[in-house]
């Protein structure tokens, strides 16, 4: 894409659609994506750890997928958890189209695809399932966590995958020193250069604290 990236609201590269096949939620399905959106031609090995590496998710209430892409976390989430909604957010309008496109194709109707400032600002979440752009920068991804993760439900959590090379121990320190009344921070998984980061939002009273993982 040159110099332009996946995370340019409105990509100026050529869209060049095309159909893969990917599995999701335990299905084999047929998706479209497109160029200027993060990783056109497969799932990629972050989302891939992700998935594997996260409970499922409640039956029911609203979930947040964090720069979504062409959605294969959301899709999953609305796949298995049918009676939620699932907020797909993104700021690149192809990638929306596109989860809009993959969940009409596959008959789902429990996803809206916006961005970050369509999401009505009374919505809270039972969980929050993300592959976060590490590469809009420190202040704008610090950003962005600051604003989502208080919006999660009490006793609910957070999960997010980042590179062990882009700074996911970094990044797990950062969330602990900000978020250090009310949360608890842990590594829950490591991957293929992958770590699964894990924010719980306890309650009142607290539910169990999770141990941070040194």
């Amino acid at each position: 894409m040159g110099s332009e990236h996946y995370f340019s609201a409105s990509p100026s590269s050529p869209e060049q659609l095309r159909r893969i096949r990917v599995t999701l939620a335990g299905r084999e399905l047929e998706v479209v994506t497109a160029g200027g959106v993060f990783s056109p031609d497969h799932v990629d090995a972050g989302t891939s750890v992700l998935l594997a590496n996260t409970p499922p998710a409640p039956a029911g209430g609203n979930f947040l997928d964090l720069g979504c892409g062409w959605g294969p976390i959301s899709l999953s989430l609305a796949l298995a958890s049918p009676h939620a909604t699932v907020w797909a957010v993104d700021v690149n309008e192809r990638a929306l189209d596109l989860v809009r496109r993959n969940a009409e194709s596959l008959g789902i109707t429990n996803i809206n695809a916006v961005r970050p400032e369509d999401v009505p600002d009374d919505v809270s979440f039972r969980t929050i399932r993300s592959n976060p752009p590490i590469r809009v920068g420190k202040n704008e991804l610090h950003g962005m966590l600051e604003h989502w993760i208080p919006r999660l439900s009490e006793r609910s959590d957070g999960w997010f995958v980042v590179q062990r090379n882009l700074g996911s121990d970094s990044l797990q320190r950062w969330l602990a020193a900000t978020f250090p009344t009310g949360y608890s921070v842990q590594r829950a998984a490591t991957a293929k250069g992958f770590r699964v980061l894990r924010v719980r939002k306890h309650g009142s009273p607290p539910s169990e604290l999770i141990d941070i993982v040194p």
